[in-house]
């Protein structure tokens, strides 16, 4: 039977689809040294990962034609270029996650609108007050920035849902109808200038690394909240903390961050410390559909290569398809 190793966080969030596979899934370290100890011991070709960050030795003791399959959208942790080199194919999970991480985004959305954090915290502490009042969500202005599958789930519950205006804001213009969105532009100082809400969903790729720096919070008006499902790197987290505190921006709900674990960049600028600052630890496709789902299609993916079925895989580094033996 055909061997898959399955990290051990990614295997714990979806255990019965792993248990019940075609293939046989075996749960191991996620660390690079473990995970390659692994393959040699099982003789595996092909392996499920999540978010952790590989940067050498995987490449090198995975056979050629194997598969590094990720567990999620994101395959910022992969290096694909090594892993082409190499002869290994790298997939990733698109779609299965959508709704998960846009119904999050909505939450926190929520949350800050509401102050729920602040209120929560208020209770807690035996406090009955109604204090500041909160704001409705029909007839905002929520500005999408990264209009694909998750920014369009995002903006079509905020306007179906909520009666939000949703402006879209990407690299490259569209042409044609453009729902959800109002409309959709390729500047983002336009895209934010009457924004209540800001919400992120760009990839990890380097043309994004810290795209949210001091010059763009800056076009965001000062009433607004942004909002992070998408990556911690695209925010220059310094440059926000320095825009919380100075009442620059109304506040942040953030489910990414540029180290995960959260460790603030700067140990003088931690965003835990800030009452107008709503912090999740990166569940944003952490639902029971979600994990079903990235752990089938993942699979998917193997069993498709197994097969040698390789235009049929979710391949994210095409250029191996030169490189594989024949």
């Amino acid at each position: 039977m055909v061997i898959v190793l399955v990290t051990e966080p990614e295997f714990r969030r979806a255990p019965e689809a792993f248990e019940s596979a075609p293939v046989r899934c075996i749960a191991t370290s996620p660390d690079e040294a473990s995970l390659s100890a692994a393959i040699v011991e099982h003789g595996a070709r092909y392996v499920v990962v999540g978010s952790v960050k590989y940067v050498g030795k995987l490449y090198d003791t995975l056979p050629r034609g194997g598969v590094i399959a990720r567990f999620g959208v994101g395959h910022d942790g992969i290096d694909k270029q090594k892993a082409t080199a190499a002869g290994l194919f790298c997939t990733n999970t698109p779609s299965v996650l959508d709704e998960s991480v846009a119904e999050l985004a909505i939450l926190l959305l929520l949350a800050a609108a509401r102050r729920l954090p602040d209120l929560t915290a208020e209770m807690r502490a035996g406090t009955w007050a109604l204090g500041p009042a909160g704001i409705e969500l029909r007839g905002k202005t929520l500005a999408v920035i990264g209009s694909g599958r998750i920014g369009q789930a995002t903006a079509r519950i905020a306007t179906l849902g909520f009666g939000m205006r949703a402006i879209g804001c990407r690299r490259t213009s569209v042409a044609g109808d453009t729902t959800p969105f109002e409309s959709v532009t390729t500047d983002f100082g336009a895209a934010v200038s009457e924004a209540d809400f800001v919400s992120l969903h760009l990839n990890a790729e380097p043309a994004n690394h810290r795209f949210l720096d001091r010059e763009r919070l800056a076009l965001i008006p000062r009433r607004a909240w942004l909002i992070n499902t998408a990556r911690g790197s695209v925010v220059d987290e310094q440059a926000l903390y320095d825009a919380l505190t100075s009442q620059r921006l109304a506040g942040a709900a953030l489910d990414v961050f540029d180290r995960e674990p959260y460790v603030p960049v700067d140990p003088s600028r931690d965003l835990r410390t800030l009452p107008n600052v709503v912090l999740a630890p990166h569940v944003g496709s952490h639902t029971t559909e979600a994990n079903r789902g990235m752990a089938e299609r993942a699979l998917q993916n193997v069993i498709r290569a197994e097969a040698r079925d390789f235009t049929g895989m979710d391949v994210v580094n095409p250029e191996v398809l030169n490189r594989r033996q024949p």
